[in-house]
């Protein structure tokens, strides 16, 4: 776009200089929170992430892949992980700043992450020992990849594509969420040639890869070249907590190849009381002994029940669009994740023991107070920016449509990763801020940008454009 400001004879190596300290800085504070907390933060579902490797099973929707990193980085006490994600997080901003036109200025990089630190849930997501940091930086390299090919390097778009596959591997709702974007690139590119075919051919083979990366490592720990479980029964949980479940059974019991038919009248209306509480579903085997079972009473209840399932379905997608809190599950009483850490991971108990988390220091309703607004506004705001490069007339705040087409591009890309998101997990889970958070934050982020470029394409009076006498 032309807005890098070039290098001057002489100063390339402060320059570099200059990158190499703006990025440290930048990664520094994206861990702003582990680094106050003491230790990573954790949350309810890191135990069965790390476990995965040591215990020799799988578990539904805990990636071996994402446990693998785990367990890889978990010397000394899980560091070296938060600060992987915090520097990935920082190299791909800055490519994507670079795509922007804003490649030559690291303080504008420093400047974005601390805004983006400050006015949203991205340093959390970096800080915390979960796969939820991936899913944004994926859908930000599948952009890269399809319409910013040209500012990209050999070695970039490589790395892309391999950060693309392990985000995709890491949790079946990035996987779905990036094999959306690319089916839809792939689909619209013959009649709208906007972006690159090759871009959208490596997008392919980084999903696909990141297929057989989970595959292949549930092979390696389990012995079973299979996904990893737990889709459709997780599904059972939100039409429970629906009533659709209810329903199916007083239609169908007493049936004795159901066994939730003795037990129908025990059932929690809370799908996290069901799965994780103390209740029938750890009687009757979790998804072992019930996970047959589930997921026939699911496709009956959806070949039963069509309008109201497409009823509860969009309902589920409208609630996952706003649940989109900061902290989720970050508490004091993850008594499964501490067992795991202590069982597994001993050296790293002291420190974890010692953090203000397991103290109970953390609270997210002060931090929450700002993050839910300007997530709301933002996510709001992208339909203009969706429409700036489209609308008729003249420029707008004295700056022409057709200079915001690219920006046009990212909102849309951001825009359809929200609502692919939403579908994902509100329908085929259950509606939870931990979902909405992990990917909320591309719409500040894209708010960000259209400020800057607006500034840039600024009108400027005509003495200010005169060359110096």
């Amino acid at each position: 776009m032309g807005f890098e400001k070039p290098d001057r004879p002489g100063e390339r190596g402060m320059g570099l200089l200059l990158r190499i300290g703006t990025a440290a800085t930048a990664s520094v504070i994206l861990l702003a929170p582990a680094i106050w907390n003491r230790f990573p933060l954790l949350q309810y579902d890191t135990g069965g992430y790390l476990a995965r490797w040591y215990e020799g099973y799988l578990v539904p929707s805990r990636s071996t892949v994402y446990g693998l990193f785990l367990v890889l980085f978990a010397r000394p006490d899980f560091w070296p992980v938060v600060i992987a994600q915090s520097l990935v997080t920082v190299w791909v901003l800055a490519l994507l700043l670079r795509a922007q036109g804003f490649g030559g200025r690291p303080l504008v990089l420093l400047a974005t992450t601390a805004l983006l630190c400050a006015l949203t849930t991205l340093p959390w997501l970096a800080s915390i020992l979960l796969t939820d940091i991936f899913a944004g930086l994926a859908v930000i390299a599948l952009y890269l990849l399809v319409f910013a090919d040209d500012t990209l390097g050999r070695f970039e778009r490589i790395a892309l594509v391999a950060l693309i596959a392990f985000a995709a591997a890491t949790h079946s709702a990035t996987f779905a969420v990036t094999a959306g974007l690319v089916l839809v690139a792939a689909l619209a590119w013959p009649f709208v040639r906007i972006g690159s075919g090759g871009g959208i051919a490596r997008g392919a083979a980084a999903v696909a890869l990141g297929a057989l990366m989970l595959l292949s490592a549930n092979f390696i720990t389990s012995g079973r070249f299979v996904w990893t479980p737990g889709g459709i029964a997780l599904s059972f949980g939100r039409m429970l907590q629906d009533g659709i479940v209810t329903r199916y059974l007083d239609e169908h019991c007493p049936n004795a190849k159901l066994r939730l038919c003795a037990h129908r009248h025990e059932l929690p209306t809370d799908a996290d009381e069901f799965f994780w509480g103390n209740s029938v579903f750890d009687r009757l085997g979790r998804f072992a002994g019930l996970g047959g079972e589930m997921g026939a009473i699911v496709k009956d209840s959806l070949r039963a029940y069509p309008a109201w399932q497409a009823e509860m379905a969009a309902a589920a997608v409208v609630r996952q669009l706003v649940r989109v809190g900061s902290g989720e599950g970050v508490v004091n009483t993850i008594w499964h994740t501490y067992a795991i850490v202590q069982k597994f991971t001993p050296r790293a108990v002291p420190a974890m023991r010692a953090a203000r988390q397991q103290r109970g220091e953390i609270g997210f309703e002060a931090i929450n107070d700002i993050h839910r607004p300007i997530a709301f506004a933002a996510m709001l705001l992208l339909i203009p920016i969706m429409g700036w490069a489209f609308r008729a007339g003249g420029p707008m705040f004295g700056v022409r449509a057709e200079a915001f087409a690219d920006m046009s591009r990212l909102a849309a890309v951001t825009a359809l990763s929200l609502l692919g998101n939403a579908a994902v997990c509100g329908i085929f889970a259950n509606p939870h801020d931990r979902y909405g958070a992990r990917l909320v934050w591309l719409a500040p982020l894209v708010v960000l940008l259209a400020c800057y470029r607006a500034y840039a394409l600024r009108p400027r009076p005509a003495a200010a454009q005169q060359p110096a006498a």
